[in-house]
C-alpha cells in the first residue's frame, strides 16, 4: 500500500500538486503517480506558491513534501517536455522550467521553517532537488536515490553538486558521473538524506509533526539503524577515491576510466562500463562543474552555475539526443557529439560555462 494517498489533500492551481493541513503541519503532495511524480513547470510553481503562503503563517510549524503512489517521491523533471519545447524552437519555454525549478530549490534551502522530505522509493534528478535541501530528509528501506543525468546528455543539476562535491572522498563524483543508484544508507553517507526509517513509520512522523515536534523529535527512536555507519559506499572508498579523486582535485574523465578499467575490483570495472554509456561531453562538464562547486560558498552559487550549464548543454551539447535515445525513441543508442573522452577538448567544456 502507498504511504501517502490523495484522500486528505485538496487541489491547488494544478491537480498535480495537492496540499493538506493537520494540526501545525502543512503537507505538499506531488500527484503524478503514473509518471512517478515527475516535475513540470506548473508543479514547481505550485510548490513554491504553497511554501510562500505558509512562510508567514504562524499556525504552521512544519511542512512535508511527499509523493503520491507506490513508486516514489519523484523521478525527476519532465525533460521530455523540455526537449520538445527546444526542438520546436521555443528555447525560452524550455529554460523557463529550469529557472522555476531552481528558484524552488533555493526557496527550500533557505526556508525559515522545518521542511521534511519523504524520500520513499525513487528519488532521482529533480526528486533530489526537491528533497535534499529540506531541513529533515527521511529515507526508508525502499529509497532509491540517483542523479542519472549524464545518460541523457545533461548533468546533475538542481544544486545537487553543492552536496555531492562535499561528500566523503570521491563518492559524490562516483554518483554524479556514473548515475549509480543507491539506498538510504548511502544517501545519508553522501549527505543527501539524514535518517532511514521503516516506511510504515511515516505515519508516526506525521503525527509528531502535527503536534509540533522538531526535527529530532519527529524521528526519535524510529531510525532502523545507524544509516551512515552502515553505508556500502563507505566500504568501497579505496577504489572510488583512487579512481575519482575529490573536491577541487577530481581526476579527468579519461584518467578515471583508465583507473577503473585497470582495477581488480569488480565494482570498479562495472563503474567503468557505466561511464562509457554516458555522454563524454556531459561527463567532462560535470567534472568541471563539481570542481567549481567545491569552491563555492552556497547552494545559490551552484544553482546559478546550473542555469548557465543547463543552457550550454541544451544548446551546444547532447541533451536533445540523449533524451531522444533514453526517453522518446528508447533505442538506447545515442549518437553523442564526441565518441570518447579523448575527443572532448577543454574548449568544448569551457564554452558550456560561458553563459
Amino acid at each position: 500500500m502507498p504511504n501517502t494517498t490523495t484522500d486528505d489533500f485538496t487541489e491547488t492551481a494544478t491537480p498535480d500538486v495537492r496540499v493538506a493541513r493537520r494540526g501545525s503541519l502543512a503537507r505538499i503532495l506531488l500527484n503524478r503517480p503514473k509518471a512517478i511524480n515527475a516535475l513540470t513547470t506548473d508543479m514547481v510553481n505550485a510548490v513554491s506558491a504553497a511554501l510562500e503562503q505558509w512562510r508567514d503563517d504562524d499556525s504552521v510549524t512544519a511542512i512535508t513534501i511527499e509523493g503520491a503512489g507506490e513508486r516514489g517521491l519523484c523521478a525527476g523533471g519532465d525533460v521530455r517536455s523540455v526537449r520538445e519545447a527546444f526542438a520546436d524552437g521555443d528555447g525560452e519555454r524550455a529554460f523557463e522550467f529550469f529557472r522555476d525549478e531552481y528558484r524552488m530549490n533555493a526557496l527550500i534551502a533557505d526556508y525559515p521553517k522545518l521542511i521534511v522530505s519523504h524520500q520513499d522509493g525513487i528519488v532521482m534528478g529533480g526528486g533530489v532537488g526537491i528533497s535534499a535541501f529540506a531541513g529533515l530528509r527521511v529515507a526508508t528501506e525502499r529509497t532509491k536515490v540517483a542523479m542519472p543525468e549524464t545518460i541523457i546528455g545533461f548533468f546533475p543539476d538542481v544544486g545537487a553538486l553543492y552536496l555531492l562535491s562535499r561528500a566523503p572522498g570521491g563518492t559524490g563524483a562516483y554518483l554524479a558521473l556514473t548515475g549509480t543508484t543507491v539506498g538510504g544508507a548511502d544517501a545519508c553517507y553522501v549527505g543527501l538524506s539524514d535518517v532511514v526509517i521503516e516506511s510504515d513509520s511515516w505515519a508516526t512522523v506525521l503525527e509528531r509533526l502535527a503536534e509540533g515536534a522538531d526535527a529530532d523529535a519527529a524521528v526519535a527512536r524510529l531510525a532502523s539503524f545507524d544509516a551512515a555507519g552502515n553505508a556500502p559506499l563507505g566500504a568501497q572508498r579505496a577504489w572510488i577515491d583512487e579512481a575519482f579523486g575529490s573536491g577541487e582535485h577530481l581526476r579527468a574523465p579519461s584518467e578515471v576510466l583508465e583507473t577503473l578499467r585497470a582495477s581488480d575490483v569488480e565494482a570498479a570495472r562495472e563503474a567503468a562500463d557505466l561511464l562509457t554509456q554516458r555522454s563524454p561531453l556531459s561527463v567532462a562538464a560535470t567534472v568541471e562543474a563539481m570542481r567549481r562547486a567545491a569552491g563555492m560558498d552556497s547552494v545559490h552559487e551552484v544553482l546559478a552555475q546550473d542555469m548557465v550549464l543547463a543552457r550550454g548543454l541544451i544548446e551546444h551539447g547532447d541533451f536533445v539526443e540523449g533524451v531522444r535515445a533514453q526517453l522518446v525513441d528508447k533505442d538506447r543508442q545515442p549518437m553523442w557529439s564526441q565518441a570518447s573522452f579523448a575527443e572532448v577538448s577543454d574548449a568544448d567544456v569551457a564554452r558550456l560555462f560561458e553563459g
